[in-house]
């Protein structure tokens, strides 16, 4: 299909050059300001993102590097935090083999030996695009064969390793939580992967792609609330709230992607009017509230106690729905989102990432390769 990136900004007088300073303003931020950054180099042909309320390395943070690095051209940063995931992330043996530990120590030293999914799907699609762009090389680098591999363990995994457990739960396409859980995470769904999956994973499973594709969407769409538009971090497979980690509200940090996703999906593949919904009900919702008043919610609405972890982030995802979103309230999404700094402190690592990713959306290029 052909596909156009145009810079949302410029419903608010941004020009193409200013959105585009902005970006790469951010991405040396994140990867070379001595203050603010979070990239760091390990050894002399790895580095790793480091989660900066956590101090550690998780795939979901290496994953979102390579996809920022392969968007802007940087095969350099994009190698090495591939090489430190291949070296100290990657399961060889085991229950888990062929998957990632989703925690290690900024020296590699595993904090967990069980894998988180998102980091999974984020490692094979920065890989295949990687591919795309600058051509597949060897060994680690044969990026199509590496990002094929990541997917047949995802789908096969009970296949290839005695008593494994797929990420994708194979009756009813849908990305599971962890491997061996019967429920799943909204923010998880991603259908725009699906999709350019289903043409470049093993060609034996790219009808399966295909439904997931479908299946995640109709789920993104049900498993949000009516009316507000918010989406549960965790829940069962039938789209009911699944409280966990000594949480007792819904929406969270996790759940902020959703209108992400959203957002990304209809960049790339168009726009579906139930998700379109979804973030249109986020934006009218979250329209009169300041981002200092920013909590933990139920999905009703009903405001906890309990501050939002990441408020830079919820502005970020709610500018960025802006794509899809048909409230009368995009444009000012916009303003509130390009007048927002990047946040410092010790938990930039989520907020900037989540900033970078609708920044890049926003300003016209985060593309398919």
């Amino acid at each position: 299909m052909e596909r156009s990136y145009p810079n949302y900004f410029a419903r608010i007088g941004v020009t193409d050059e200013q959105a585009r300073q902005r970006v790469q303003a951010a991405f040396r931020t994140i990867f070379s300001d001595p203050e603010e950054k979070f990239y760091h180099d390990i050894d002399p042909d790895s580095g790793c993102m480091e989660d900066t309320g956590n101090h550690d390395a998780r795939t979901e943070g290496m994953s979102y590097g390579m996809m920022m690095a392969v968007q802007m051209d940087r095969q350099d940063l994009f190698d090495k935090l591939w090489t430190f995931s291949e070296r100290y992330m990657l399961l060889k043996e085991g229950l888990h083999q062929g998957y990632f530990a989703w925690s290690v120590q900024l020296d590699g030293r595993h904090n967990a030996e069980g894998p988180a999914p998102d980091g999974e799907e984020y490692f094979a699609m920065a890989l295949f695009m990687a591919s795309a762009r600058w051509g597949d090389g060897e060994g680690i680098f044969d990026y199509t064969r590496q990002a094929r591999t990541i997917l047949r363990h995802c789908v096969h995994q009970h296949e290839l390793v005695p008593t494994g457990q797929p990420m994708w739960d194979p009756d009813n396409h849908y990305i599971r939580f962890v491997p061996d859980t019967p429920y799943t995470d909204p923010s998880y769904h991603l259908p725009h992967f699906y999709e350019l999956f289903a043409d470049r994973a093993d060609h034996c499973d790219r009808t399966f792609w295909q439904e997931a594709a479908r299946a995640s969407r109709r789920f993104i769409a049900d498993s949000a609330h009516p009316v507000t538009g918010m989406s549960a971090e965790y829940t069962e497979y039938d789209g009911t709230t699944r409280l966990m980690f000594r949480k007792p509200f819904a929406y969270y940090s996790d759940a902020y992607r959703v209108a992400m996703n959203i957002a990304l999906d209809t960049l790339w593949f168009g726009r579906n009017d139930r998700t379109a919904q979804v973030v249109t009900n986020l934006q009218n919702f979250f329209a009169p509230i300041a981002q200092e008043d920013f909590r933990a919610y139920q999905l009703d609405g009903t405001a906890t106690d309990e501050p939002a972890m990441h408020p830079v982030a919820m502005t970020a995802v709610f500018a960025a729905a802006s794509i899809a979103s048909d409230s009368p309230h995009a444009d000012a999404w916009l303003r509130r989102f390009w007048n927002e700094p990047l946040r410092k402190g010790p938990r930039r690592y989520y907020d900037n990432c989540l900033y970078f990713f609708c920044l890049l959306m926003l300003s016209g290029m985060y593309r398919v390769y």
